[in-house]
């Protein structure tokens, strides 16, 4: 089965072709960087206009990347959710026309459930009906869930942010450290570059008490809260204004390890629960070096693999999507020409 994917919930105009699952043939993503970065953040109205004016070309040069004709692809596969509702509706738009003028299955894609799928776009991967059940880390700009992909292949969400995501957690102390945009790959760098400087410093890994409302039958100490790390690196930056680059880099590091703890620590936790074969992580910030390391440690300790994405599959991407949808996932038939843009799906949804 040879599928088309497509993907714009946020601000990456993305396609792919993608056979029997595992075999990306092309994978081409236009990256709106250059263009929210005087902004300091995702603009919706920008990244819209962005993808209707890119996708068409997009999706062109991966067909011809993949040396395929439309007449070879079986089916055309899309993220309907979650993400920004007027970037989705342009992918899905597209998605729609596609399949319909060509007489070919829709499939619509839920982008985390795509993101734990992109561990499995390694030549080296498992097969995955051989590592389930497993435990998934989901950890991007807008997404950090806990999840539970059963031996069915039914995702189940043990826990989740209650408010910001880690990406977004990153993003905001990059800003105020003065580091730039994207500030998650600049924040990791500048926590390389630590010398010693902020060293005592220790950042909250956001506690949750079990009476918490927005839980909603969550288990408390499986899932996160981010908010409370930025006040209090604004806090500090107001008590203790950094001294030069040194200082500014301590902070990175110290704010990073705070993140990274707190990651860790869940898996660990839902790991020691048992029930699971592997551990996997997706999202783009599963790029993250010291975030990789940590949970290598994790996993060994529990004495199963860690499963991470090839570092082009860990942000956004189309391939994804395609591999999922031609392993089967997805909502296909007459239910997926209804789909809707879905800026707040649910796994399982």
């Amino acid at each position: 089965m040879t599928v088309l994917g497509i993907e714009t919930s946020c601000d990456e105009t993305a396609a792919a072709v993608v056979r029997g699952g595992r075999e990306v043939l092309a994978s081409v993503v236009f990256s709106q960087v250059p263009l929210h970065q005087p902004y300091g953040g995702v603009v919706p109205e920008i990244a819209s206009r962005s993808h209707i004016e890119k996708l068409p070309g997009v999706i062109r040069e991966a067909l011809e990347s993949a040396r395929v004709a439309w007449t070879e692809i079986d089916a055309v596969a899309v993220t309907y959710g979650p993400g920004l509702a007027s970037s989705l509706l342009v992918g899905l738009s597209a998605a729609k026309g596609l399949a319909w003028s060509l007489g070919k299955p829709l499939i619509g894609i839920n982008h985390v459930e795509a993101h734990i799928h992109s561990v499995f776009l390694s030549p080296e991967a498992p097969d995955p009906g051989a590592i389930l059940p497993l435990l998934a880390l989901v950890v991007s700009g807008g997404h950090s869930a806990l999840v539970q992909v059963a031996s069915d292949r039914g995702c189940r969400v043990l826990g989740q942010t209650l408010d910001d995501a880690a990406g977004e957690a990153f993003d905001k102390a990059a800003k105020l450290l003065g580091l730039g945009y994207p500030g998650g790959p600049a924040l990791e760098q500048a926590a390389r570059r630590a010398t010693g400087a902020g060293a005592g410093v220790v950042f909250p890994q956001g506690r949750i008490s079990a009476g918490n409302p927005a839980l909603g039958g969550l288990q408390a100490d499986l899932c996160f809260s981010f908010s409370g790390l930025k006040t209090a690196l604004m806090t500090h930056l107001k008590r203790h204004p950094m001294a030069g680059d040194t200082g500014r880099d301590g902070l990175a590091a110290a704010y990073q390890e705070a993140i990274v703890g707190a990651l860790a620590a869940r898996c660990d936790r839902a790991l020691g629960g048992g029930g699971f074969r592997a551990l996997a992580v997706g999202g783009g910030v599963s790029l993250n070096g010291a975030l990789r390391a940590r949970l290598a440690d994790v996993a060994a300790r529990h004495r199963v693999p860690l499963l991470l994405p090839l570092p082009r599959y860990c942000g956004d991407n189309a391939a994804m999507i395609a591999a999922l949808a031609a392993e089967g996932g997805g909502v296909r038939g007459a239910a997926a020409f209804a789909l809707d843009a879905t800026p707040s799906l649910r796994l399982g949804g």
